[in-house]
């Protein structure tokens, strides 16, 4: 690769960055910059490329459960979704055929049919890395939007054996024996194998050779073998710091993915013009996500941040199209508007994402309206009872302050987290846990707002996400909320936007991990050195 590329795709993801937005946007962007300028994509980037598709999938699969993509609300919803999207984007497609845009030219309902069904996958790429940034992978939209995003790419391995005219392998029928069999040495593996680079070198090996390339041996999508590999072994203790450990990899690999849309090609006049009525009309698939998914039963609140985390077309769309044009079933056209709209709705998803907690605290009222009077059991809101210490996140650190506290206070600590199955196990334990977000504007109405009878005197917010630890701050201090209020930083620069906030105690991870380290020495062992004990 030219290191002007990388120089390109540094200074502008930097430069988006700067101006808060998401660095795939300036990915993106710098893609149609080396597309102009008379680059060409080349198999090193489409390896870069696959590379990355394939260890994202592989992470999911190692973070998701099966049982997650059997509720209604996930195969369901997204079946009826990618129906009512395709047949709503043929029939817009075709009335737009009466144009005199050349593209439409012999243009038939088949045609419209296949890339409005192009049109109604979401990307799976952008929704995780937008996710991730968030640290919502695990909440209930999280799950959701996963979910739903499997099922889909489902439907594209579907269409993908039919259309291509090619069937798997006969071999692909023994498949699932073999991974009965060697699931448990998959396991014992990564039991033994430590940590540190040779855990990461495991991780490849189950990706790119137990999965990718077996699935690829009997003629079925490899990424898609790289999922299933993930899944088996998914429930895993170190399951997490395996796909944890993949991460950075993982970001470095798509950043060849987002270059390489770029330079499938530059529009023409009428291509951008059609790129950009199909951006307007996922504004179509943004609505009807909604309002199938809240006929499901899920909330509002829910079922807003999952559609904009599917606010936008999808590398599998292009993957259906590019399939679709080498059949001759569309114009080769197509495929450059369709890289280009997909583009345009990554670009636009990104402040929406971005801000989605503020645009449906602006518009809630209006959303609640469309509600069931039942909600789904995972996504309820819940009663903090006589709590007068609530802790939020409830990850290592999280855990650590709330068993520390609930030595002194007892039951009157509460503590919250978005992640349904975390709040299970928990409460198995004995843990005085339940679910709740405090990023949800409404939690912090219910408790405060409409109740007076609440003894909550302190609030820690133990979250992972800088961002979500702002917006619940922002959000209490417009309650009628006078305790206090706690929260954890891992930089100078987010120490100091908390402290502006005039939040009571700000405690970075970093340099007061130093602090109990010394504490913890003194107090195991005798060096007649001072214990200072923390003061809560």
């Amino acid at each position: 690769m030219d290191p002007v590329w990388l120089a390109i795709a540094f200074g502008l993801g930097l430069l988006v960055k700067l101006i808060g937005l998401p660095p795939l946007v300036g990915y993106l962007l710098a893609g149609f910059t080396l597309k102009y300028f008379g680059a060409e994509s080349d198999d090193l980037i489409q390896s870069i490329s696959d590379l990355g598709i394939t260890l994202l999938l592989f992470t999911i699969g190692l973070k998701l459960r099966i049982k997650d993509l059997l509720h209604r609300e996930i195969w369901g919803g997204a079946s009826i979704h990618m129906l009512l999207v395709t047949l709503l984007m043929a029939v817009i497609l075709f009335g737009l055929s009466y144009t005199s845009l050349h593209i439409f030219t012999d243009f038939t309902w088949q045609q419209a049919l296949i890339i409005g069904f192009a049109l109604s996958f979401s990307s799976t790429i952008y929704a995780v890395k937008i996710l991730e940034e968030k640290s919502e992978l695990k909440s209930a939209y999280g799950v959701l939007s996963i979910g739903i995003l499997i099922i889909q790419d489902i439907f594209a391995v579907f269409y993908i054996v039919l259309v291509a005219g090619k069937l798997p392998s006969y071999w692909a029928i023994g498949l699932p024996v073999l991974f009965v069999i060697i699931r448990p040495v998959l396991l014992l593996i990564l039991e033994k194998i430590g940590h540190g680079e040779i855990l990461i070198l495991y991780g490849f090996f189950l990706a790119f050779v137990v999965g990718a390339e077996l699935f690829k041996f009997v003629g079925l999508k490899a990424d898609l073998g790289a999922l299933v590999v993930g899944i088996l072994i998914s429930n895993h203790k170190k399951a997490k710091e395996l796909a944890d450990s993949l991460m950075s990899f993982k970001d470095i690999f798509l950043i060849g993915f987002f270059l390489s849309i770029g330079l499938i090609g530059l529009p023409s006049l009428q291509m951008l013009i059609l790129a950009l009525v199909l951006a307007v009309a996922i504004n179509f698939k943004v609505i009807l996500y909604f309002l199938v998914l809240t006929r499901f039963r899920v909330r509002a609140r829910t079922s807003v941040f999952t559609s904009l985390a599917l606010a936008n077309f999808s590398e599998f769309g292009l993957i259906v199209a590019s399939i679709a044009v080498g059949k001759g079933l569309i114009p080769s056209d197509w495929l450059v508007s369709i890289a280009i709209s997909v583009a345009i709705t990554f670009i636009i998803s990104s402040p929406l994402n971005s801000n989605a907690h503020k645009i449906y605290s602006g518009i809630r009222k209006y959303l609640k309206k469309f509600e069931t009077d039942k909600r789904l059991v995972y996504d309820k809101a819940f009663d903090i009872g006589d709590a007068e210490i609530l802790v939020f996140g409830m990850g290592k650190l999280g855990m650590a302050v709330y068993e520390q506290l609930n030595r002194t206070y007892g039951r009157k600590v509460l503590g919250l987290d978005y992640n349904y199955d975390v709040v299970q196990r928990l409460k198995k334990e004995g843990k005085n846990i339940q679910q709740d977000d405090a990023a949800d504007s409404e939690f912090w109405e219910n408790i405060f707002q409409k109740s007076k009878n609440h003894n909550v005197r302190l609030v820690m917010l133990c979250m992972n996400d800088h961002a979500s630890n702002l917006f619940s701050v922002e959000r209490l201090k417009k309650t009628p909320y006078k305790g206090s209020i706690a929260a954890i930083a891992r930089f100078e620069d987010e120490r100091q936007q908390l402290e502006k906030m005039n939040v009571d105690a700000v405690y970075d991870i970093y340099s007061e991990a130093g602090f109990g380290f010394a504490n913890h020495v003194c107090d195991q062992i005798n060096i007649g050195c001072e214990i200072n004990k923390p003061i809560w």
